[in-house]
């Protein structure tokens, strides 16, 4: 059993310098999460606590119901991948990954055989008599991987382990970590900046600003059902498109900017949710791939925009139109009807519309 509790966790380093505020987080055995956000969210130093290496200012963490406070590191049951590796240069393969083992005097033949199951999980059993200057990226990777499996701890902790890596070597490195969640199928934690990472290898993800947990959820949740402004832009590539604007009452309700550049006229359904916000200013989301260059649906609403870039990426293209004074970005399949230096008709699947309160941000 690996589960692992967060409870009122924080960290200050100065009185003024709080980097994690008051985290509560259960994570069951089992399960793989990813930890994601911005550069100073606070990740990383969460992470180093749960691994011992950086002290708590406040609250709790628990792995199997046991306080581990002021357990020393290498007693918490735990084993962790770094981004930089950290292999021995002087010891193979073989020699790194039974490294820890040695200290706490396996004997040779447990050794042995622990290593050579992980390296033949991870497809390095060809490269045990190895350096590690004679490895690919890829291949130091899989052995800092191994180095840990051999532990065969409660708990995985993952810190931007494929941050070094080129972007095929990082596509192929998420599979096979994920390949080896549910093979040994161990308590997995594992940080990213990356929410591409994130939402393809995560059981669930937290997603954290500020230190704070904005939001915890299956990555389709995160995804259709962001509770924050924030966590909307986060999580989505490309971003998701905001436009500020004023909820008028004109036979139905309508959407409109401050500036009148255009309307939307919303279904039906929207009326209770956004009854209380009539004459007021918010904030309303769409992402990229619900923008459409073709009328499909009753519920698509046609808006006239200036495009203004096109980028062809293979199979999709991203077209960049203003709005009036808005940017946009609409995520489409190759259509040569679209120009550069032209107005066109857009859609918005006004199913797929989102809300944000102007002031707290806060989804409606």
């Amino acid at each position: 059993m690996g589960s692992v509790k967060l409870e009122n966790l924080r960290k200050t380093y100065e009185p003024n310098n709080v980097v994690v505020r008051d985290i509560n987080l259960f994570i069951p055995d089992k399960e793989f999460i990813v930890l994601v956000g911005p550069s100073g969210c606070g990740k990383t130093t969460t992470l180093r606590m749960i691994a011992g290496l950086e002290e708590i200012t406040e609250g709790n963490i628990y792995i199997d119901e046991r306080l581990i406070n002021n357990v020393p590191p290498k007693d918490r049951d735990i084993a962790m991948v770094f981004q930089n590796y950290a292999l021995y240069p002087h010891m193979n393969v073989f020699e790194n990954m039974a490294f820890g083992l040695k200290l706490r005097k396996y004997s040779k033949d447990e050794i042995k055989k622990r290593v050579e199951k992980a390296a033949d999980i991870l497809g390095i059993k060809h490269l045990l008599d190895r350096k590690p200057k004679a490895l690919s990226g890829g291949q130091r990777q899989r052995v800092a991987l191994g180095r840990a499996i051999v532990r065969q701890p409660k708990v995985f902790l993952f810190d931007e382990p494929l941050s070094n890596l080129d972007a095929n070597l990082r596509v192929q490195m998420r599979t096979e970590i994920s390949r080896l969640h549910h093979q040994i199928e161990t308590t997995m934690i594992y940080v990213t900046h990356d929410q591409i990472e994130a939402m393809s290898m995560g059981d669930r993800i937290a997603v954290m600003k500020d230190g704070i947990i904005h939001q915890v959820d299956t990555p389709l949740n995160i995804y259709n059902n962001p509770v924050n402004k924030f966590v909307a832009s986060f999580i989505g590539s490309p971003t998701m498109n905001f436009i500020n604007g004023v909820v008028e009452y004109i036979e139905n309700y309508y959407f409109s900017l401050t500036n009148n550049e255009f309307k939307i006229r919303l279904p039906e359904r929207f009326k209770e949710k956004l009854s209380c916000y009539k004459g007021k200013e918010l904030i309303l989301g769409i992402r990229p791939e619900h923008i459409y260059t073709i009328d499909g649906k009753s519920n698509y609403v046609p808006i006239e925009g200036y495009v203004e870039v096109i980028e062809t990426v293979g199979n999709e293209m991203f077209i960049y139109f203003n709005l009036g004074d808005n940017k946009l970005v609409a995520r489409i399949p190759p259509d040569n009807r679209v120009k550069v230096k032209q107005s066109f008709n857009f859609f918005f699947d006004t199913d797929k519309l989102h809300f944000f309160d102007k002031s707290t941000e806060k989804a409606i």
